[in-house]
């Protein structure tokens, strides 16, 4: 199930393993700049998918704790 509970098994696992990346295991730093990549993708198809259902930049960015230009910047798109 999909939801703020999974959301945050995800962020402990994905800090373990950066922990223990940092503990040496250099072999592992290319997987999770992978996953970093995948998060990257999956927040710009979240944010496509929201801007297509109507939802305004400053929605977005108010979400994300950054200004509307940023948002826009980051994820681009026209002013709306």
């Amino acid at each position: 199930m999909e939801n703020d509970d999974y959301a945050a098994f995800t962020r402990r696992v994905i800090a373990a393993h950066g922990r223990r990346i940092a503990r040496g295991d250099i072999e592992g730093l290319a997987t999770l700049a992978g996953l970093a990549d995948d998060i990257n993708t999956a927040l710009q198809q979240a944010i496509t998918g929201l801007r297509a259902a109507g939802f305004s930049w400053a929605d977005i960015a108010t979400r994300l704790g950054i200004t509307r230009q940023a948002a826009q910047q980051r994820w681009g798109g026209e002013p709306s």
